[in-house]
């Protein structure tokens, strides 16, 4: 018998993608997978990546997930923090959604509207602190896809004094999956192929959870929703504060991170090489025009961006090694 998880919203991208990293780690036993509108269905029917893993949606609540060790709540914003409060204190809780990551309740308000459900520990391990944090968590909040690409880019800079917290730019670009599964006309095949189209411009929701992690004191961040199904890339920029060498700020301080890579001078990331894995690949350089600091983040925005940090974060919350059931490296091509 291994460590009882449990998913709930399991039928989503996200969900599914948790599935298949509960399936193939050393130490979980997969005991529940809830969904809404598909409840009563076989897991492979809705997601056929899964053939072979025998076990049927139930429907969500409490009651489905009280006997695990740990659930993963995979479940739109606003309505996580509902379901997590009826279940017991012995069952620890990573929460994919929006629900617990934000500090301020204005913020919440002004970003998600409703009610603000209180913070949690925040998700990001690579955070100073933050890895002993979660481990001694029950209760972690999961990073946002953009949030984290961003935030893995600007947060040793702005600590170390190097950029300014102030006038930070970014421009990300993300896969049709970050828009969750949800039959919507503008992610149909022939509105999204060959097409470019930002979206949420000025008043993404993620801005204050960046803001929150990184200390960026203003953020302007624009989404690009890109033809391709995983993936983000993030092009970060920010005014130096001196002549330290951004790269080698990051190498430092990424240097016992395991899912974090600056890559080799002159070698740029994409989100391709990322694809399948936890990892976030990193490449900084100072604009010869401007002078502004550049960093270029890559991860694939349904694993490191979703399922893969909340198993990083459950693995820590277990006592388990950071790295059980993930991987490193990318799939290719």
């Amino acid at each position: 018998m291994g460590i009882r998880v449990a998913v709930a919203g399991a039928s989503g991208y996200a969900g599914g993608e948790l599935l298949r990293l509960i399936a193939g780690h050393p130490e979980f036993e997969l005991v529940a997978a809830t969904a809404h509108s598909q409840a009563g269905q076989p897991v492979a029917a809705v997601h056929p990546q899964l053939a072979g893993l025998d076990l049927t949606f139930g429907a969500t609540d409490p009651a489905a997930l009280a006997d695990a060790d740990l659930a993963f709540l995979a479940l739109p914003h606003g309505e996580s923090a509902a379901l997590a409060a009826a279940l017991p204190e012995t069952v620890r809780v990573v929460d994919l959604g929006a629900d617990h990551r934000l500090r301020d309740g204005a913020a919440w308000a002004r970003y998600y509207g409703g009610a603000h459900a209180g913070a949690w520990t925040y998700g990001l391990p690579e955070l100073p602190g933050q890895r002993a944090a979660i481990s001694a968590a029950t209760r972690v909040a999961n990073t946002g896809c953009y949030a984290v690409a961003v935030t893995l880019a600007l947060a040793p800079l702005v600590a170390a004094g190097v950029v300014a917290p102030a006038d930070v730019v970014a421009v990300a670009a993300s896969g049709t999956s970050g828009a969750g599964r949800a039959a919507k006309a503008h992610l149909l095949g022939s509105e999204v192929m060959g097409d470019l189209s930002p979206y949420k411009v000025g008043a993404h929701q993620h801005v204050p959870e960046i803001k929150q992690a990184t200390g960026a004191a203003s953020l302007s961040l624009t989404p690009v929703l890109a033809p391709m199904p995983r993936g983000i890339l993030a092009t970060v920029t920010a005014v130096p504060t001196g002549a330290a060498d951004p790269r080698a700020v990051l190498t430092e301080a990424y240097a016992d991170a395991p899912f974090v890579h600056v890559l080799p001078e002159g070698t740029w990331p994409h989100t391709a090489a990322t694809l399948g894995s936890n990892s976030c690949h990193l490449q900084a350089t100072v604009d010869v025009d401007s002078g502004r600091v550049i960093v270029v983040s890559a991860i694939d925005n349904l694993g490191k961006g979703a399922a893969g940090q909340a198993v990083q974060n459950a693995n820590l919350m277990l006592g388990l090694p950071e790295t059980s059931g993930l991987s490193i490296y990318g799939v290719a091509p």
